[in-house]
């Protein structure tokens, strides 16, 4: 009868272990064990830019590190507005991630009157990845090579001068936008669908000046085919050593020190358990010297820290970006 109870009360004990031992594994499904099947990098432009072969650089990297492939997916269209939403809309367990550039992560916000999602509610800012400055390059006729000669030749020739832009509201334009209010010059704005087209344009004669990547621009500045006046940012570009920031010749307007970025980011409510996991990949990957060469080869400059930083450079540059919407008077559907 003792032998009875005693294995009946051992049974029951088993049982009662197993079925807590099974709510836990429940209660803990997917953190502890991810990843464990192929993650999404969204990026919401078309293949072959600058941003997707950063994006194809940190998958592989990440993919090695965590032992699933990391798949690039181009989902391009609307500024961006396409991938970034599909990101924000995504289901939050760390299997769709999102990289893009500061247009589509916070500029958009306040050019367009309606965006399907809220960058700051939906989206968790994960990691900076690189600070993209860009180049201010000219027609070789412009008889300007620096900024100030080019603010003073603008002002001194009303409504003479046309920039060009890659697309309304991106940095070319607001910029551009910026520079002729700001000098009263009355610059004409073209926009363009892409950098291609402009700087075919530039080089052709029918546009004087725009602001454009240095991935883009060396090989013509190095041709001799356009004129390079300036970089923007707070530091000059390894890939151009020898071109002095706008700010370095005495423009310290932050319309021109400012600088886009390209970053990661995840749905907003994805578990701190894999943002910790990812971060530690990511802090990995800025150690790793070549995949820092390969961003520095495609115009940019490596940027990889924590969400807490991202988040204060975010709120940084956010007044400044929202200014500059506003006065070039930009405003989409």
């Amino acid at each position: 009868m003792a032998i009875s109870i005693r294995r009946r009360t051992l049974v029951q004990s088993l049982i009662a272990i197993s079925s807590a031992a099974a709510l836990n594994v429940r209660a803990q499904p997917d953190n502890e064990q991810w990843p464990t099947k192929a993650i999404r990098l969204i990026v919401p432009f078309n293949a072959g830019g600058a941003t997707d072969i950063i994006a194809r650089t940190i998958a592989e990297a990440l993919s090695a590190r965590m032992g699933q492939p990391v798949v690039v997916e181009n989902q391009a269209g609307a500024s961006g507005i396409i991938g970034t939403n599909a990101v924000a809309k995504s289901r939050a367990d760390g299997y769709t991630l999102l990289l893009s550039l500061s247009t589509s992560m916070l500029i958009n916000q306040f050019l367009y009157e309606k965006l399907p999602y809220n960058p700051q509610k939906d989206l968790l800012m994960l990691s900076q990845i690189a600070i993209a400055p860009v180049t201010l390059v000219a027609h070789p006729s412009l008889p300007v090579s620096d900024m100030n000669a080019l603010l003073a030749y603008s002002k001194a020739n009303k409504g003479k001068l046309t920039y060009g832009s890659w697309g309304v509201g991106s940095y070319a334009h607001l910029a551009g936008a910026y520079m002729s209010k700001s000098m009263d010059a009355g610059m004409v704005h073209v926009a363009y669908k892409g950098e291609t087209p402009m700087l075919q344009d530039l080089i052709g004669g029918q546009i004087q000046i725009c602001f454009a990547s240095a991935l883009n621009t060396k090989p013509f500045i190095d041709a001799g085919r356009i004129k390079i006046i300036g970089v923007t940012g707070t530091a000059r570009m390894e890939i151009l050593p020898a071109v002095t920031t706008i700010k370095e010749q005495g423009v310290g307007d932050e319309a021109y020190s400012i600088a886009g970025w390209v970053a990661m980011a995840a749905p907003a409510d994805t578990p701190r358990e894999i943002i910790d996991q990812l971060q530690s990949h990511l802090a990995d990957i800025a150690k790793d010297a070549d995949i820092r060469q390969k961003i520095l080869a495609a115009g940019f400059e490596p940027l990889i820290n924590t969400p807490e930083a991202f988040r204060k450079n975010y709120e940084r540059d956010m007044p400044i970006w929202k200014s500059l919407v506003e006065q070039s008077g930009a405003k989409l559907g």
